[in-house]
């Protein structure tokens, strides 16, 4: 299957995750006894996807939640000690031997243990207490799609499993997902042909949106091979919106909730200042030279819902600048670190 027909499946295989994990909310729910916070182990765009897990989990389940660093469990040779945690590996293929060392030295420190990966016969799943099936079925393009936005509702679906909620609060995202992709597939030309000659950008977003900056960014660097830069909307103004001038790309995130009237003012304090801005949003008169619309949620489940928009962007900034998305140079679609 081509990248654009996985972009594509991504309603599907969240309807798939949902069902084919409905059997084991109970199960999920146990993991957390005892459990004071939580490490959690991912790379690459598993590593987005674990960058919206601290937010859920901290803002919906008041947990601590940390990425940790897979160096300590491997190369150092100086684990951690994870008393009181609830240890999560997130991979698409289930493979890096650094994660599944995570995982490995958790059960050494007898610490419950979670696989949410697309392969649950794969060495991370075979560590792990609890297996979450991301149901994706096969991706077979480089750039992960539908196996991202699977973990992301995957994180949703084992907060409102921590928290007691109904999972079936969950039941409206392929809906809104197919939404989304209608609303990719109109979006004006320009969205792409502002950075068709850039060699650089800078992607931001606030709260939940941290995910969608940091996994916008990858997409743009790993697939059109712009120079992408994601922060917090608050990390940038400390200092790296010194790059603004006349006619510089920025990406904002600025969706309905909490940090919306301050994502909304960065993005119209940029355009005073030259940038070219283009806004994601699902609020109408959202700022931006270029705005592209998403469906409205509740804000928690806004980065699932904006996961097709960003890969679409992606995909069609590839193509504008001439390269082709289906082959990034130097990738291949499971890496293994250690």
């Amino acid at each position: 299957m081509s990248l654009i027909g996985e972009i594509e499946e991504q309603p599907a295989a969240v309807a798939r995750m949902l069902e084919g994990n409905a059997g084991i909310v109970a199960e999920l729910a146990a993991l957390a006894e005892g459990v004071t916070h939580v490490v959690v182990a991912a790379r690459g765009t598993s590593d987005n996807a674990a960058r919206y897990a601290q937010y859920v989990w901290g803002a919906r389940n008041r947990l601590v939640v940390s990425l940790t660093t897979p160096a300590l469990f491997g190369p150092l040779e100086s684990p951690p000690d994870l008393t009181g945690a609830l240890v999560v590996g997130i991979s698409q293929s289930g493979q890096s031997p650094d994660l599944v060392e995570v995982l490995a030295e958790a059960n050494r420190q007898n610490r419950p243990t979670l696989a949410i990966t697309n392969d649950p016969s794969s060495p991370l799943a075979s560590q792990a207490r609890c297996v979450l099936d991301l149901c994706a079925g096969p991706e077979r393009a480089i750039a992960a799609t539908k196996t991202y936005t699977t973990q992301l509702a995957a994180v949703a679906l084992v907060s409102l499993a921590l928290a007691g909620d109904d999972p079936g609060r969950l039941a409206v995202l392929p809906s809104l997902l197919r939404e989304a992709l209608d609303g990719a597939a109109s979006a004006p030309a320009r969205a792409a042909g502002m950075l068709a000659d850039a060699d650089r950008c800078v992607v931001v977003g606030r709260g939940y949106h941290i995910a969608t900056a940091f996994e916008w960014a990858l997409k743009l660097q790993e697939m059109a091979y712009v120079v992408a830069q994601p922060f917090s909307a608050a990390d940038f103004l400390h200092g790296p919106v010194a790059v603004v001038e006349e006619g510089f790309p920025v990406l904002v995130v600025a969706t309905a909730g909490p940090t919306f009237e301050q994502m909304a003012s960065l993005a119209s304090d940029m355009q005073q200042k030259g940038a070219e801005v283009m806004t994601i949003s699902d609020v109408d008169d959202a700022p931006g030279d270029v705005v592209v619309p998403i469906p409205a949620t509740e804000p928690w489940l806004s980065p699932i819902v904006a996961a097709p928009a960003i890969q679409a962007h992606s995909r069609s900034v590839t193509l504008a600048r001439g390269h082709d998305p289906e082959a990034p140079r130097g990738l291949s679609k499971v890496t293994r670190t250690r």
